[in-house]
This record gives structure tokens, sequence and C-alpha cells, in this order.
């Protein structure tokens, strides 16, 4: 009874701690494409569907920060209508 509790805990313990680890990757990376988009409501929809599409076509985290880059400067905000 003890080796399963012991099981038990360490297993839950490694569990949590690989959550953890995907969640914080996550936000630094979620972190990462709203800092290059400013306060700018659309550009910083635009950077998170850029997010989107880096991670379905798989980019490396390594390359990420460059993918993102070109990204932000492929952003064409639409000119100020009625001024």
């Amino acid at each position: 009874m003890d080796y399963l509790i012991i099981a038990i805990a360490t297993l839950s313990g490694l569990y949590f701690h690989w959550w953890l680890f995907v969640r914080i990757r996550r936000w630094t990376d979620r972190d990462l494409a709203l800092s290059m988009a400013g306060d700018d409501p659309a550009w910083r929809d635009y950077m998170l569907a850029s997010l989107a599409e880096a991670k379905r076509q798989k980019v490396r985290r390594k390359d990420l920060e460059a993918w993102l880059q070109a990204a932000a400067d492929r952003y064409d905000p639409a000119p100020q209508q009625g001024t």
C-alpha cells in the first residue's frame, strides 16, 4: 500500500510539473506575440492569429521569434476611414 501511495504522489507531481511547463510555454509565446503588437487591438488580433498560424505550421520554438517578427513586419493597418 505504501508503494501505491508513493507512486500516485510521484505521478501526480510529474503530471503537474508537465502541465505547468506547457502552460508557461503557451503564456510566453502569447506574450511574445502581443509584445510585438503594442496597444493596437487590431494588430493584437493579427499577431494572435499569426501565432496560431505558426503553431499550425509547426514553426520550431527557436525560430518562432523571427517568424513572428516577419509577420509583424507584414502587418498593414487599414487606412483610417472618415478622416
